[in-house]
């Protein structure tokens, strides 16, 4: 395995944010895992399936096209709805476990490193993770967030509507059987709640870089 950063949290949290800029700092490759299933929910979505039929959705985590990771449609209300219920699907997760496992024991471009955000990143992808952290903040602020990134992809929301479909998300993350969103009892919290982006960087940075370069040192010692 190689050093990990382990990234969970909250929608909207900046946890995603937080690990493309965690991943430059130290030169460690990046995946959003959310985005695997997204694409999956766009994969299901497009070939009219049902985003709650496990056939439907293994078929999606099948055929997902990762190349399309940077596709603006995956960020879409309707495809995070979708992605929400066939990540809930065990068939999916277990299908998307190998390659997630695989990103991390051997990142692309042979970097020493990986960064990896998601909702299972320190619990269940990768309980030994070099450092792990939970990011948080209070669902008003993260709708706020959430609905001021709509707005920029031209998509008009309400911005209460906004609030309730994060505080839903974050219900059905928090209970489904398999592999509920939680903070991993050794994972440090940030709560970016009063934080700007730079305050929030700072602060991550400060709460792994002792892990990760102690790490580094053991590898060049080896």
């Amino acid at each position: 395995m190689s050093i990990v950063i382990a990234v969970d949290g909250t929608a909207a949290s900046g946890k995603g944010t937080l690990a493309k800029m965690l991943a430059r700092h130290f030169g460690f490759a990046h995946l959003d895992s959310g985005a695997l299933y997204r694409l999956t929910a766009l994969a299901v979505l497009e070939a009219q399936g049902d985003p709650a039929s496990e056939a439907d959705a293994l078929k999606g985590a099948q055929t997902l096209d990762f190349n399309r990771a940077g596709d603006p449609a995956i960020r879409s209300d309707i495809v995070g709805k979708a992605s929400s219920q066939v990540a809930a699907i065990p068939a999916v997760r277990d299908a998307l476990l190998a390659f997630q496992r695989d990103f991390l024991t051997r990142p692309p471009g042979g970097s020493p490193g990986a960064v990896m955000d998601g909702r299972d990143i320190g619990t269940v992808i990768c309980p030994t993770a070099t450092a792990k952290l939970y990011i948080d903040a209070s669902p008003e602020v993260r709708a706020r967030r959430r609905w001021t990134e709509l707005k920029n992809m031209n998509i008009r929301r309400a911005e209460q509507d906004v609030l309730a479909e994060l505080n839903a998300r974050d219900a059905a993350d928090k209970s489904r059987p398999v592999s509920p969103l939680k903070q991993a009892p050794d994972a440090d919290l940030l709560d970016t709640t009063d934080l700007g982006i730079d305050a929030a960087f700072a602060a991550a940075l400060a709460l792994v870089s002792s892990k990760v370069e102690g790490a580094l040192k053991d590898r060049h010692r080896g």
